[in-house]
Parts: structure tokens; C-alpha cells; sequence
């Protein structure tokens, strides 16, 4: 059997890196969310905000060691599967790597032990401040990665040497150009709202159970009140992601509006049945002048056809096409349930957890996998819409791969990652699943307002040998037997 290197290699990239992101992911914002809880905490004093705090620790921390895992793994392949695209293009992807680990991971490894174990053994503004670099250090590796992936999706400020390796010609234009920071914000924002539902959905799920009402009220309106500002945020910042690809990616954005021949004025298409082997649409949904009007600002404008790009350039057009529809379809679910959160909080229905409407609360706990859904299709949307190119104009996928690599030595390695991940995310996913189910710490109390909680006794509060080994329990992250802090403050 003739296994093809470049279609498995491409295969394992996208199984690795579909893993990975789904923890970034969560943790860009949970590190967020965490900070602000510790932020309330030390404002008003209210015991609730530490108890949700960790809570929400202890799943941060899994969720974290499973994202650096999968990532190093990723890393690797730079070198067993893609060493073309390593040696081509290194003297500009080397970098911005090394400046994520140099930077973002340094800086969140460095202070994510202080979130665990510091507690009660740093002043509170050091630990406040501690949760505050946490969460800058994962939105720093965000950016290190958008910058990367943004340079292969409109590759710019670069020369090519007489052997055909690129050469940054200026760091700033690499750095500060508008593709990147029209890319940031739209894979931050999505970020914060795979975090925003996740934590409704707990307070939904919980308010399901009859479990810690106070707290799970709390989740919820925190969760659905940002994602109701974020949404109409990430919506706009979406359309300005699909200027740049019309502009720059052509091919890819034909794909993505499943736009067979070239049409003025255009519609603007909502569903369809492509069939690919005739170039044309089976059946259509689409509202005429609207693509016109959204691409260019005018309902009379021509839109390009995929017909019009050469067939050896053209992207795989199924995924693009639904990829777009799933990531925009759940972005509209997603508004109108933070909209209906805030209807309910704005006539008080919140207040009393008990009479919330069930249908609601269940359609919120059905949702939490909304964000992570949608970042995966955006993210298959983006890198599938770029084929056949892995730098966009400049270095074919077929020409990136190891010359040397099999179509056997990747399969081996492809069905060794798929059995190791298949076991250690499901592990993990699985101990995650207990935290959520163990829920918040008992001992605590439920009512909202208290006074700030005293420092714990001597000999209470016995850090475990394992960092995680009190997880479920009462344990709180950081506890420890130090003396009360001199400094309160």
C-alpha cells in the first residue's frame, strides 16, 4: 500500500493541534476569570469569590498541564515532519517560537506555582498580582502564536536568499500589521467566550442539581453578563477578519461563501449542498445583494467566483464552507442565550434560582461546548482554507514536508499519538469531570456578602505532598501552616 507522507503528516498536525487548542482555549480565559474572582475578593471580601476562585483553580491547573503537553508534542513535529518548512522559513518562525517559551510559557510557569502554593505565604497584592501574570503570560503566548500563524497566512516583511530561505526585513511590520491585530483579538475574544459559557454552564448545571445556588447563580450571570458584551465584540471583529481573507486569501474566501462563479451583485449565502465534482450548488439559501453589500459595502459590487482561481490552487472546499457556517451559527446561539441571560437578570429573575426557567438553564448547560466547537472550526476554516499553500504564495505544503519521512513512519507515529492522547485526555477530561461533579468546597458557607476570611490556624491547612492530591476535597490551593501575613492589605 502507497501511504502518501504529506496527506498523514497533515493528518497528525491537524489531530495534535486540535487537541492542543482546545485548552488554550479555555485556559486564555479561565486565567482571566480567575483573576478577576481574586480581584473581587480582595475589593469587597466576599468569601464567595475566594470559594469560586478554588474552585476554578484546581480545574485550571489540569487543563494547563494538558495544554503544555499537547504543545511540546506539536513542537516536535517542526522537526520529525515538516524540516522544509523549518529550514525555509526558520530564520522568522524561529523567533517568534522561542519568544512565546522566552516570554508567555516563562512567565506563566513562574507565577502559576504561586497561584497553587502561595496563598497564604505571599501578601495578597503579590498573589493578586501573581493571578494577574498568569493570565498576561497566556495572552502573551496567544499573541507569539497568531503572530506565527498570521506571517504563513499573509507572509510580509520578509527577502529570500539564494537558497530560497526567507529573512525578516523588519520586525515591526511583523509585529504591528493589521492582519495580526484583526487575528489577535478575534482568537482572544473566542478564547473569553469558550471560558464565559463554560463557567454559565456550571452554574446551570449546578442550579439544575440544587447545588450551591449562591454560587452557581453567580457563574451564571458572570458567564452569560460577558459573553452578552463579547459576542456583539467578536461578531464585528469576525467581518474584519473575512476582509482581510478576501483581500489576501482570495481562494480561501470564495470557499468560505461557497461561491461558485463570479456574481454581481452577490448574494450572500446562508446554507447550501456543494457538489464539488460539478462546481456548482445543489441547493441554495442565500439573500440576494447582501454579499455584495458585506464584503464591499455596496449592494452592487462583483464577488469573484472559485472558478477564477487555477485549479492547483484552489482550497478544499467543503471544510471552509462549513467550518465558516458552523463557527458563525453557533456565534448567533450564543448571543441570543447571553441576550435571554441578561433579559432574565434585568427582571430580577435571578434572584431567586428556583425560578428560573428550566428550558433555559438547560439550554445553557447544553451549550458549554459551544466555544470550543467554534474555535475548532474557525481554526480548520483558517488552515484548510489555506491549502495547497502552507505560507501563503510562497511554500507549498508538498514541498514543507522531510524528504526523507515515509508514509510508514508517519503512520506509526500518527496511531502512537492517537493511542497516548486517546489515554491522557481522557484521564485528564475524565479528573476535570470529577472536579466539576465534587463541586465547591462544602465546608464554606453559601451567603453572599461576608467578612474577609481569616487567616487559618496554626496546624490547619496541611499543604499535600501532591500538588492536586486534595482535589474534590476541602483543600484550599495555596493553604499552608505559615504564620499570618504581616501585611493585609
Amino acid at each position: 500500500m502507497d501511504l502518501d507522507p504529506v496527506a498523514l503528516s497533515r493528518i497528525q498536525f491537524a489531530f495534535t493541534v486540535s487537541f492542543h487548542i482546545i485548552f488554550p482555549a479555555f485556559t486564555i480565559g479561565l486565567a482571566a476569570w480567575l483573576a478577576t474572582l481574586e480581584g473581587l475578593h480582595m475589593a469587597t471580601g466576599n468569601v464567595l469569590y475566594r470559594r469560586l476562585f478554588a474552585f476554578w483553580l484546581k480545574v485550571f491547573a489540569v487543563a494547563f498541564g494538558m495544554g503544555v503537553v499537547s504543545g511540546i508534542v506539536m513542537a516536535f513535529q517542526f522537526g520529525t515532519n515538516w524540516s522544509e518548512l523549518a529550514t525555509r522559513t526558520g530564520p522568522i518562525q524561529g523567533p517568534l517560537l522561542a519568544y512565546e517559551s522566552f516570554t508567555a510559557f516563562l512567565l506563566e510557569a513562574t507565577f502559576f506555582g504561586v497561584l497553587m502554593f502561595g496563598r497564604d505565604r505571599v501578601p495578597r497584592w503579590a498573589y493578586f498580582a501573581s493571578t494577574l501574570m498568569v493570565a498576561l503570560g497566556t495572552t502573551f503566548s496567544a499573541f507569539w502564536i497568531m503572530a506565527n500563524n498570521t506571517w504563513m497566512q499573509v507572509p510580509m516583511a520578509y527577502e529570500l536568499t539564494a537558497s530560497g530561505d526567507t529573512v525578516p526585513t523588519d520586525w515591526q511590520e511583523i509585529l504591528f500589521n493589521d492582519v495580526l491585530w484583526v487575528r489577535f483579538p478575534h482568537m482572544l475574544l473566542g478564547a473569553y467566550l469558550t471560558t464565559a459559557f463554560s463557567v454559565a454552564a456550571t452554574g446551570a448545571w449546578y442550579l439544575l442539581r440544587h447545588r450551591h445556588l449562591y454560587a452557581a447563580r453567580t457563574m451564571l450571570a458572570m458567564g452569560l453578563g460577558l459573553a452578552a458584551v463579547l459576542t456583539p465584540a467578536q461578531i464585528v471583529i469576525g467581518h474584519f477578519n473575512g476582509e482581510y481573507t478576501a483581500e489576501h486569501q482570495p481562494a480561501k474566501f470564495t470557499a468560505m461563501e461557497g461561491r461558485w462563479q463570479t456574481e454581481q451583485p452577490a448574494r450572500l449565502l446562508l446554507l447550501a449542498w456543494p457538489d464539488v465534482e460539478a462546481e456548482r450548488n445543489v441547493w441554495e439559501l442565500g439573500i440576494p445583494y447582501l454579499g455584495s453589500f458585506v464584503t464591499k459595502g455596496n449592494f452592487s459590487a462583483a464577488e469573484p467566483g472559485i472558478v477564477t482561481v487555477p485549479p492547483d490552487e484552489r482550497p478544499p472546499f467543503l471544510i471552509p464552507f462549513y467550518g465558516f457556517r458552523v463557527m458563525v451559527g453557533l456565534g448567533v446561539i450564543m448571543l441570543a442565550l447571553a441576550w435571554a441571560g441578561v433579559w432574565l437578570m434585568a427582571k430580577g429573575r435571578l434572584r431567586d434560582p428556583e425560578h428560573l426557567p428550566r428550558w433555559f438553564l438547560w439550554a445553557v448547560f447544553l451549550h458549554f461546548p459551544s466555544g470550543f466547537i467554534a474555535v475548532l472550526a474557525g481554526w480548520f476554516t483558517a488552515e484548510v482554507g489555506r491549502q495547497p499553500w502552507v505560507v501563503q504564495g510562497l511554500l507549498r505544503t508538498a514541498d514543507a514536508v522531510t524528504p526523507s519521512l515515509s508514509g510508514e513512519a508517519v503512520l506509526v507515529s500518527l496511531l502512537a499519538y492517537v493511542s497516548v492522547y486517546a489515554l491522557i485526555f481522557s484521564a485528564g477530561t475524565f479528573y476535570i469531570y470529577r472536579l466539576l461533579r465534587a463541586g465547591l468546597d462544602e465546608a464554606d458557607p453559601e451567603p453572599e456578602p461576608a467578612a474577609p476570611q481569616a487567616p487559618p490556624a496554626a496546624g490547619q491547612g496541611v499543604t499535600p505532598s501532591r500538588p492536586l492530591g486534595a482535589a474534590g476535597g476541602s483543600f484550599q490551593p495555596g493553604a499552608g501552616t505559615s504564620a499570618p501575613r504581616p501585611d493585609t492589605a
